[in-house]
């Protein structure tokens, strides 16, 4: 069988890290037939858009994408291409990776934790006011009133948005991961426990689907009790979900963890849509290099792998990259204890050393 797949390169490093993951996937022997578009920064230049509309026509057509970093140049339409492809393409649940293979510089920490964070409407439906405006004055007003104790029309202001919708959606997800991957466990991850409307909300909903999976178990913990139990039992952690702001934070701190931005893969789930990309920056500098680490960008791959339910070739694409990084040989200079070590290969010959790997099997 031959899948269709979106396959847009991004900027900076994005073009060498995406060719890498390209070649490591074909390698498993699976068939992939690449509809190659172009976004963000080289699609402004060429198109006068970061979201040329053959883009995302393609996304939806094939609804599997496969994405390299972008980057956002100033004065660009959309301003967001990551933004306008969750809104426009209905990506609600944002899926983060966090797992530690052995041979990762930087201790022995046993870490496989899934991150799912609530993606739509937190994100894109926030509404900010700088000191003393409008919205900062009114908010400052409404806490008079209610007698509670104010910062005055000195403030500024930050107000986010929860929908039950996009709770429901990210929640169900999550439990749904959880079944078809054999995890056993999903907490529901809050800055509080008190009934705010915010993460009140994000409970009330996360109780309602839990009910629908009887076999998982639920749990609910404050942000700052599951990053305490990251870094002295993360085991004890399975899959969490959180709303935008506290998946954010969580997401960044597990992945310093797991061994930097450099292993940091994730994808981004709609109804019946599917977007996988690295979590890092598109790091222009190192652009035309071959010298960044492509495994955020393959792990991205074999997620998508999965999603295509191939699991055998996912399981051997796993193992051929966990090989390669307890090796040490083929990796690149931020995956050496010393990062100075000259031993340390180049983008493309990372996918050498996991393709080789692969066909030994």
């Amino acid at each position: 069988m031959t899948y269709n797949v979106s396959l847009l390169p991004g900027d900076g490093i994005g073009p060498e890290i995406t060719a890498a993951t390209r070649r490591v996937l074909e390698a498993t022997g699976m068939r992939f037939s690449w509809d190659v578009q172009q976004v963000g920064a080289d699609a402004m230049r060429t198109a006068g858009t970061t979201l040329p509309p053959e883009a995302l026509a393609s996304i939806r057509k094939h609804k599997v994408a496969l994405m390299g970093p972008l980057t956002t140049p100033a004065g660009a339409d959309p301003r967001s291409v990551d933004a306008a492809l969750r809104q426009a393409l209905g990506l609600d649940a944002w899926l983060r990776l966090c797992k530690r293979y052995a041979g990762t510089p930087g201790g022995n920490l046993k870490l496989d934790v899934v991150i799912v964070r609530e993606n739509t409407v937190a994100g894109c439906a926030r509404s900010e006011g700088e000191l003393g405006d409008l919205g900062s004055r009114n908010l400052s007003s409404s806490s008079e009133e209610s007698g509670r104790k104010t910062a005055g029309p000195d403030a500024g202001s930050s107000v986010e948005t929860l929908s039950v919708q996009g709770a429901e959606a990210s929640a169900r997800f999550a439990f749904r991961y959880a079944r078809e991957s054999g995890r056993r466990k999903v907490t529901a991850v809050t800055r509080t426990n008190s009934p705010t409307y915010g993460d009140g909300l994000f409970l009330e909903v996360f109780r309602a689907v839990a009910g629908e999976f009887s076999e998982i178990e639920p749990e609910e913990m404050t942000l700052d009790t599951v990053c305490l139990q990251l870094t002295q039992g993360p085991e004890r952690c399975d899959v969490l979900v959180l709303p935008d702001a506290c998946g954010d934070a969580l997401a960044d701190r597990c992945t310093r963890l797991g061994g930097g931005p450099g292993m940091a893969p994730g994808a981004k789930f709609g109804e019946d849509t599917a977007l996988f990309a690295p979590m890092h920056g598109s790091a222009p500098r190192y652009a035309g290099m071959n010298k960044a680490n492509p495994l955020a960008m393959i792990l991205s791959g074999l997620l998508l792998l999965r999603h295509l339910k191939e699991f055998a070739a996912a399981d051997r694409m796993e193992q051929a990259i966990a090989d390669v990084i307890a090796e040490g040989k083929t990796v690149t200079y931020d995956m050496k204890a010393d990062r100075n070590d000259t031993t340390a290969v180049g983008t493309s010959q990372v996918a050498d050393g996991i393709i080789a790997k692969l066909l030994s099997r």
